[in-house]
């Protein structure tokens, strides 16, 4: 058994590197352990139970000490850090039974392509836009971060352009190709997101990522942005392409989602509504992908608040390059990828799934 003073927290991130795990947890009381193809594993080796120290100890080599203070202030604290040539990692410090407790979640430093990553060619096709808005979405954990890189990284190679990402924290670093990467992270290079939105606009910016949509006031700055020239990128965690653009407007008052859809069906330019299904052979996880593009019956029917119409719109618009989510997961099953079974628990509609696999 090891001596829990002798363990380094690079060498935790190491071992679940290796491991493709996705997070690696830590709380007094448990032996550390990881997340890995969506289940709660021991990590392998002997490792010992930790304690408040162990932990404390840990966590505070890799914060300095305003993020210390920070936490001790408001018992939650989101950070990264980097293992070099490997991974960085976006961690969230937090109180849990009055001790401290944290998650650290590995994003790989290689950016993986859309091929690798199994999402349909025509993803790509998205980066071209020279303005509009872009939405990534899913749950926590689904890698929306993971497709926005990639998405990202195809147009540092193509294009000669400014890209500014404004992220909490920063977790996949982009370096120069054919485009000039400025990265910004709340708390470190600016405030919050509002100022870093407001502010960019006078950082002759062509591409924007917002690493979330989290109200109504980054918004209106992003589709302000994506109205004036810029092609802007952000996530929303929701389901379907229905819920959200549902989400979004439901985010403003009664009195401003007329004009609020107009403005959408104008500067929208795809929605990407993603999960992370387990494969048949337990090795890993694919990419289940509902896309939707912005043709222009899809941007009229956005436009008329007709947001009902839009999952026949991506039924039938495979020549756009869109698909339902129960199309997804259907060639899923069809190649043999993955189990009927887990295509149903991650179905858009059950029902029609159902008759789909039957055919």
């Amino acid at each position: 058994m090891r001596d829990a003073a002798s363990i380094d927290i690079r060498e935790l991130i190491e071992v679940g590197y290796n491991e493709t795990a996705s997070d690696i947890f830590l709380k007094v009381g448990s032996k550390p352990r990881m997340k890995q193809f969506s289940f709660i594993r021991d990590l392998p080796g002997e490792w010992p139970v930790l304690t408040e120290h162990d932990v404390e100890r840990l966590m505070r080599s890799v914060m300095n000490e305003r993020q210390w203070n920070k936490f001790l202030d408001n018992r939650e604290m989101d950070l990264a850090f980097v293992l070099e040539g490997k991974c960085r990692v976006r961690t969230n410090v937090y109180s849990q039974r009055g001790t401290i407790a944290s998650v650290m979640r590995i994003v790989p430093s290689r950016i993986r392509t859309l091929e690798e990553l199994g999402m349909p060619p025509s993803l790509s096709e998205i980066t071209k836009n020279r303005q509009g808005l872009v939405l990534v979405t899913g749950p926590t954990g689904s890698g929306k971060t993971t497709t926005l890189s990639a998405l990202l990284d195809i147009i540092n190679e193509q294009r000669r352009c400014h890209i500014v990402t404004i992220e909490d924290p920063l977790e996949v670093e982009h370096q120069d190709k054919n485009s000039y990467v400025s990265q910004r992270e709340i708390g470190i290079d600016t405030e919050d997101f509002y100022p870093a939105m407001r502010a960019v606009v006078r950082e002759a910016p062509d591409v924007i990522l917002v690493g979330e949509m989290r109200d109504t006031t980054t918004m209106n700055v992003a589709l302000q942005a994506g109205e004036t020239g810029h092609l802007v990128f952000s996530t929303v965690h929701t389901a379907s392409a229905y819920e959200t653009l549902d989400r979004v407007i439901n985010m403003f008052p009664p009195h401003e989602k007329v004009h609020l859809s107009q403005r959408l069906s104008n500067s929208l330019r795809a929605v990407v509504a993603q999960k992370l299904v387990p494969r048949a052979d337990g090795n890993g996880r694919v990419v289940a992908a509902e896309i939707l593009i912005c043709t222009p019956t899809v941007s009229k029917a956005i436009e008329d608040g007709n947001f009902g119409d839009l999952y026949h719109l991506m039924n039938e618009g495979g020549f756009w390059g869109m698909q339902t989510m129960n199309q997804s997961l259907a060639r899923y099953v069809k190649a043999g990828i993955i189990t009927e079974e887990v295509a149903y628990n991650y179905a858009g509609i059950l029902s029609e799934l159902k008759q789909m696999l039957r055919r």
